[in-house]
Order: structure tokens, then sequence, then C-alpha cells
């Protein structure tokens, strides 16, 4: 099969799926298409960001060894002679039907959120005389950000899973999710007409952009925990090894660039170096509950009652961190689960989606600042 067909095909089946949700928002009443579908992306990337977790988690990244097919098809029914010729080979290997399945499911969502973009820049462009240039140029930022992530994602398989490309997929993604849910908040429609809103903002926004800072270099310490397959490296909780602090060895734990399994000379990655890469994780995980439960009180203190979802999202991050502590311990005390897993990645990327939906009422100037939208 040509690489032409294969992409026509691959097109396709974006376009069938990213159709669906389309057909379904065209007939729900209320606020416009370009909102609906700004709040749909968050879902899906969302999504997306869970299934691609489960994807690594079961193995499954290389299910189909090339890119962006599989075996040079657009799906595993077409590439199934080669998959069971490569699972006969090795059973528990990389490459089984299940986890070709896993992994085109994953890309064909990645395709699905990339060509929702593609409508977004396409409505958000149809809409420059009355919305600005704003809109647009943030939609293009966005169909950058997506493409770079498919780049990753294309990296991922071709580089064999080489931790800090996989690690910077993931990082990518969520801040995909961040930029997809600060562009769904933005006003631009409400502004462009001619009633005026009253926004209030308590919460410094300093304050905001050190948590969005802390949370993502943690999220970053947890895939490296993963992508490494570390966190079994210490198998017990709170201490490590029965030690309060084990021993370490940084340097060849966060040496980036190295092959999946080994160190920067190329041999077997010691134990030493694994049980580092966790702990670093563990420990970092009391400042983000310091910084991020700071934040949370001083919005739920500062949260007025013309801002009630400002004191709703505070509860709510209350909620993720306590999902995080408890998932956290779980995949060490019952030996990595699947579920808590899934539970722990999806609970950082909610934490994102929290802090960027706090940012709405987050102001640089002062504690509180009243904006007066300008009418036409």
């Amino acid at each position: 099969m040509s690489s032409l067909i294969v992409y026509l095909e691959l097109a396709a089946i974006a376009m069938i799926f990213a159709g669906l949700p389309l057909a379904y928002l065209w007939t729900r009443p209320g606020y416009s298409f370009l909102q609906k579908l700004n709040w749909v992306l968050v879902f899906m990337t969302f999504d997306l960001i869970v299934f691609g977790a489960f994807t690594r988690l079961t193995d499954s990244g290389l299910g189909c060894p090339d890119w962006p097919g599989c075996y040079g098809t657009s799906n595993p029914i077409h590439a199934l002679g080669d998959i069971q010729l490569a699972e006969n080979a090795m059973p528990t290997g990389p490459v089984t039907v299940m986890k070709a399945w896993i992994e085109m499911i994953h890309r064909y969502l990645a395709m699905t959120v990339g060509a929702l973009i593609l409508v977004q820049v396409s409505l958000a462009f149809s809409k420059v005389k009355s919305l600005g240039k704003a809109p647009f140029i943030a939609s293009l930022g966005l169909l950058f950000l997506v493409c770079l992530q498919g780049a990753f994602g294309a990296w991922t398989v071709t580089l064999k899973l080489q931790p800090i490309i996989v690690s910077l997929h993931l990082i990518l993604a969520l801040i995909l999710l961040a930029c997809l849910t600060a562009y769904a908040q933005q006003t631009w429609e409400v502004s462009s007409s001619v009633v005026r809103t009253l926004r209030v903002q308590p919460v410094p926004a300093a304050l905001v952009a050190i948590a969005l800072a802390v949370l993502f270099m943690q999220v970053f310490l947890g895939a490296w925990v993963s992508t490494n397959y570390a966190v079994l490296a210490c198998p017990d909780f709170p201490t490590c090894l029965g030690s309060a602090w084990p021993e370490t060895n940084w340097a060849e734990g966060f040496t980036l660039w190295r092959q999946l399994g080994l160190n920067a000379q190329g041999e077997f990655i010691s134990p030493v170096a694994l049980q580092t890469i966790h702990w670093a994780h563990r420990v970092f995980a009391i400042l983000v509950l310091l910084c991020l439960g700071f934040l949370g009180l001083t919005a739920y203190r500062l949260a007025t009652p013309a801002t009630p979802t400002l004191k709703r999202f505070a509860r709510l991050l209350f909620t993720l961190l306590l999902l995080q502590v408890i998932t956290g311990i779980s995949n060490v005390v019952f030996q990595w689960p699947l579920i808590a897993a899934l539970m722990h990645t999806a609970g950082s990327a909610a934490l994102v989606f929290c802090l960027v939906r706090m940012a709405y009422w987050a102001s640089w100037k002062s504690p509180i600042q009243l904006k007066i939208a300008k009418s036409l």
C-alpha cells in the first residue's frame, strides 16, 4: 500500500472521528458554535492525555513500530499478518494485536484533536471582522502546538520510547490542554457585544504562575519516573528501602539524553539511579502540596459573592491534591496498579485545568481588579 493512500485513509479516519462531535455540537442550542467547539477540544484533549497514559502503562507505545500508520497501513486490520508474526515470535513483546489497536486508537484520537483545531482555526478566521485578529492568531498557535505534539508522538515511536521524548510528549500535551482551556475561557465574543460585564479578579496572578511552574516541574519528574520504570524503585512508603534518605546518583539518574533502560555510557541503568529518580519525585511533591495548597487557601479566602465559581475551583483544587496523594501512595503500596497510575495522570491533567481556570480570576496589577468591557 503506497504512502499516499495510507495518509489519505488516516485523514479520512480523522475527519470521520472529528465529524461526530461536530455533528453533535451543531444540534445543541445556546452559545456560539466556536465557544462550544473550544470546550469540546478541552474535553477531548483531557481524554487523549488519559488514553495516552493508558497506552504507555500497557506498554503499547510500540504496538505499531512505525509511524503514522501500522506496518505501512492505516489500521491494524490491514497489518494483521505482520502483527501476528511479531506476536508469535515474542508473545510478551511490544507488538501484539491488542497493543496495536491501543496504539492506533491513541493516534486516531490525536488526529481527531488536530482536525478539530483546524476547524477552530477556520471559524476564528471567519470571525476576524467581528472578533478581531486575536482569536485567529491564538488558534494558529494552538495548531502549531498540536503539530509539535504530533512530531513528538512520531519521535516517541522512531526513537523507541526514549525517556526524554516520552516525558516531553506528556508535558506538551498538558501545555496544549492549558492553552486550549485558556482559549476557551476567553471572552472575545462577549466583549464584542454591547453588554457591559463586571469581572472581579481577586487572586494574585504571580501565585498562579508559580503554582503552574511548580506543577509542571512535578509532572515532568513524574513522567521521568514512569518512562524510566522507576515507580517501584522505592517499594516502601514513606521511606525508600527503609531509609529516610536513600543512596542517590543524580548524575546518572538525570542524564536526559539516553536510551530506555540505559545510562549515558550505554550500560544498564543502576538501581541507585532509579531510586534517585523516584525519590526526587516524592520529595518535590511536598513543595507542590505546599504551593498549591497555599493557592487554594488564598483563592478560597479572597473569593467574593461575585466569584462563587472561584470558591468551587478552590475546593476542587483541594480534592485533586488529596486524590494525587492517595493515588501516588497507592502506586507504591499496591505495586503500581493500572487504575491508580491512570488516576494519577488524570489528576495531574485535572490540576492543570483547575489552575488555568483559576487564572481567569487572577490579576497582575492588584489583589482585586474590576474590569469593564468596552462597548462597541
